[in-house]
């Protein structure tokens, strides 16, 4: 895979990543309300995991709605991932934890609405793993 495109590849989901982030915690109204902000004590998975979630998994990610543990970990997950591949460092750990937060929720949402099998989360897990696999191919970090 040529590296210009890895590297807009590994900007692009570190901006979606972090936006993600930055939305969820501040409620810049995009996703997120400014009430429902983290930091005025909103939950950042509540919403997702009690109304978007379904398939066989449903109740499983249902019960982890609002847990606080649940919230640290999955908001310190989007600023690793969104850091990692915004400054090009640890790339590969990155990587694997894209990979991970984006199969769980697809797991979470089980079957997608608009396509049985496929649906974005799991063509971005695809794309981490192009990145994982590039930059595993090689001693340095990504260009």
């Amino acid at each position: 895979m040529n590296k210009t495109i890895v590297a807009l590849l590994r900007i692009s989901l570190g901006f979606i990543f972090l936006w993600a982030f930055a939305d969820k915690t501040f409620g810049l109204g995009f996703a997120t309300t400014s009430a429902n902000a983290w930091i005025n004590g909103g939950s950042p998975t509540y919403g997702f995991l009690t109304f978007a979630t379904k398939g066989p998994f449903a109740d499983f990610f249902k019960s982890l709605a609002g847990n606080n543990f649940v919230d640290i970990v999955f908001m310190a997950g989007l600023l690793f991932v969104g850091v990692t591949m915004l400054f090009n460092r640890f790339v590969k750990w990155g990587s694997i934890a894209g990979f991970l937060m984006l199969v769980l929720m697809y797991l979470a949402v089980l079957l997608p609405e608009n396509n049985p099998i496929l649906d974005d989360h799991i063509i971005y897990a695809l794309v981490f793993l192009g990145i994982f696999s590039f930059s595993n191919n090689r001693n340095k970090e990504l260009v």
